[in-house]
């Protein structure tokens, strides 16, 4: 009987999202909504670079692992959330624990430095378009992908494995959605401040400088694109330029406000919002910047929609013009 009980201790309880709200259930059901939104953009992003050979250039093929890291970070808060919710079971194993801090921060960390590689990319075709081919070749971009997960893994698992060895001697008790270390290591009577300054000197080496470059880069395409002498190639780059730095700032602004702000550990209610921020609006909001300025993702779907629907019979049988002129008033529409 004593091992079953010690054996329940293990699992911790997750209060959830703001348990003190009179309208939770309408709140999870904007989050299932805001879910839904982000996994169906995320797919479809995806799944439009990998069937239109015209986005298949390292700008997109970046972009589609924001997309999956966007998806997966969705996917590893949302589900746990809701079933939490609907079934009153607020536990989560020790096991369970520690993985979703482990893919949290792994997701995390490895889309601060896909950022970063995103931004040089941007850079090189903008300030340097002759020899972008050669330096953003697909080896490179191979490799930019595998230092940005593989950092992202070590570094979490290194904080995931210090964060899980502490005892707990309060009650297994977490104020948050999803399981996460400085909230974990509240219920610890001994000294974090060891762990504390390492999550410190993460923050400055994964957030601090990838935002330190990020920055410079855009500082450097901006001053570019003001000395460009064509129109078009101005509002095409100023275009793309932006939906960026759009993502960087939705991205880096609540980490910054989280990890580095001085005293961030005693404002738990802020620290979910932001943490509500980063892990469900963003994903959801992403697939949104990129695509809905961006005429090659509109070009993409507009072509992969015509090619799986009954016009293109239509188009042998009545011609080309007249569809496309049909087809075209509609998405004008």
């Amino acid at each position: 009987m004593e091992r079953n009980n010690e054996t329940l201790t293990t699992d911790f309880i997750l209060l959830g999202l703001w348990p003190e709200s009179h309208h939770l259930g309408i709140l999870i059901c904007l989050i299932l909504l805001v879910y839904f939104l982000a996994v169906m953009g995320n797919a479809v992003l995806i799944l439009l670079i990998w069937l239109d050979s015209r986005l298949h250039t390292p700008m997109y093929f970046l972009l589609s692992q924001l997309s999956f890291i966007d998806f997966t970070l969705i996917s590893t808060t949302v589900p746990k959330m809701a079933i939490n919710f609907f079934s009153g079971k607020r536990t989560i194993s020790q096991v369970g624990c520690g993985a979703q801090i482990f893919i949290s921060l792994t997701l995390g960390i490895a889309e601060c430095l896909l950022l970063t590689f995103m931004s040089y990319d941007r850079y090189i075709a903008v300030c340097n378009p002759l020899r972008y081919s050669v330096i953003m070749s697909p080896a490179i971009c191979t490799q930019m992908v595998i230092v940005s997960w593989t950092g992202g893994a070590v570094t979490s698992l290194a904080h995931t494995a210090y964060a899980m060895h502490f005892p707990v001697c309060r009650p297994r008790v977490i104020p948050h959605f999803l399981c996460e270390g400085v909230a974990l290591l509240k219920l610890t009577c001994e000294d974090i401040s060891a762990y504390m300054r390492s999550v410190i000197v993460s923050s400055f080496l994964v957030v601090f400088i990838p935002l330190s470059l990020i920055l410079a880069s855009y500082t450097l395409i901006f001053l570019a694109v003001l000395r460009m002498n064509s129109p078009e190639g101005r509002n095409k780059a100023l275009a793309t330029f932006s939906s960026h730095l759009c993502v960087v700032t939705l991205y880096f602004g609540p980490a910054i406000l989280v990890y580095m702000r001085p005293g961030s550990s005693k404002t738990p209610k802020l620290n979910q919002s932001l943490f509500t921020f980063n892990a469900i609006l963003t994903p959801m909001l992403n697939p949104l910047i990129y695509s809905l300025r961006n005429k090659d993702v509109i070009a993409a779907l507009k072509n992969t929609v015509i090619r799986k629907c009954p016009l293109q019979g239509m188009k042998n049988h009545w011609g080309p013009d007249v569809i496309d002129g049909l087809t075209t008033g509609a998405f004008r529409a």
